[in-house]
């Protein structure tokens, strides 16, 4: 599998009504986006408004967020939430939002954040450390009740549409609440792009928009390299692994997908259409990807050996046989967790990279794999 962020079961909203009475709502310029197309940011005077059209794959409800800038009054309007500027407390629950705040040097502004095991950044473990992030456990109601102890300006969530229950009590309680959508986004630009969504939310738009087009550039300047690759000579890829008799590997629409492409990889599922995992059978796997020159996402298995003794069937692929497999685990947060599941979708540049050093090394002879290792027989 090529990715899976962590999720909070929680999601809230807040309405607030207009207070510029008799005014005429005031132009909004819209704020125009290069690949993400699951939010939309618009500019008025002294405000922005942010709608998120794709909160959660199949999302029917549009959310609308009002963002004022310091001082500003509230315009005419409903929203689902009203963040007053400046913003200085925030709750975020996943770790693929950890990134934006490190790179919007923000990371102090962060006070909780469920499961804190799970994070990587060595910026917020410092604060972290220095007792500044609370550990908001794992139950939902425990989390709830926390929530709004820490009063937070506003609080980001990642959600799958479901459990939405403490929606009421966290609006009741006056706290802002955000859904990032970002996982829905299958451009790997696309996902990094809600970098500005934070941005926006932060009061550090510009900030947001200049951190996004570094990664941009240095994802198409790496792309290129590729891009005269003639297919006879991309390498077949296999991705994916068993669970319980099924092997779940990346949609050919997928995010992880079009890295691949991206990197000069000819996909072994690339006729098994989907934006998320598809599930295959074991036999299927076999006759299609039996003698796939590369295996690239094989879990989190830390050696061939342990690999081979888990699952005794992945032994029959040439790509095991050969040694040519490559897990996304070279990087570790101190208490265990991956880096490529927080910073992956901020920095789709490195994985690519990664991707063209494993299938195309000549094309850049000098780099080092960031988030991917080979995997070589237990020592």
């Amino acid at each position: 599998m090529f990715i899976a962020p962590v999720f909070f079961i929680l999601s809230c909203s807040f309405s607030g009504c207009g207070e510029k009475k008799g005014e005429d709502i005031q132009a909004l310029e819209k704020i125009p986006l290069s690949y993400a197309s699951g939010f939309s940011i618009s500019r008025g005077n002294d405000f922005y408004e942010v709608e998120v059209t794709q909160a959660w794959t199949g999302a029917d409800k549009v959310f609308r967020y009002l963002v004022l800038d310091e001082n500003a009054a509230k315009p005419e309007g409903k929203y689902d939430a009203i963040i007053q500027l400046p913003v200085d407390k925030v709750i975020l629950t996943s770790t693929t939002h950890i990134p934006h705040l490190d790179m919007l040097d923000a990371t102090e502004k962060l006070i909780g954040f469920p499961s804190l095991d799970l994070i990587s950044s060595e910026k917020t473990w410092a604060q972290i450390d220095a007792g500044k992030v609370e550990d908001l456990g794992a139950g939902p109601s425990a989390n709830t009740e926390m929530v709004i102890d820490l009063e937070p300006d506003l609080i980001m969530i990642s959600t799958m549409g479901d459990n939405l229950k403490y929606l009421d009590l966290l609006a009741q309680a006056k706290i802002p609440a955000v859904i990032n959508g970002e996982y829905v986004e299958q451009h790997p630009l696309g996902r990094a792009e809600w970098i500005k969504f934070t941005g926006v939310l932060l009061g550090s738009y510009e900030e947001a928009k200049i951190a996004f087009e570094q990664v941009e550039k240095d994802y198409l300047n790496a792309e290129k390299l590729s891009e005269t690759i003639i297919d006879s000579l991309r390498p077949t890829v296999l991705s994916g692994v068993l669970y319980q008799d099924i092997w779940y590997a990346p949609g050919s629409e997928s995010w992880g997908a079009k890295i691949l492409q991206n990197a000069g990889g000819m996909y072994i599922f690339s006729d098994q259409k989907g934006t998320g995992s598809v599930q295959l059978n074991y036999e299927f796997v076999l006759e299609n990807a039996l003698e796939a020159d590369f295996w690239i996402g094989s879990a989190d298995f830390p050696d061939l050996e342990t690999m081979g003794n888990a699952e005794p069937r992945y032994k029959a692929f040439v790509a095991f046989k050969s040694g040519n497999v490559f897990s996304y685990t070279q990087k570790r947060g101190r208490t265990g967790g991956l880096e490529y599941f927080e910073l992956g979708y901020m920095r789709p540049d490195l994985i690519l990279k990664d991707m063209i050093k494993i299938l195309h090394p000549d094309l850049l002879p000098t780099y080092e794999l960031y988030f991917y290792q080979q995997l070589h027989e237990r020592n």
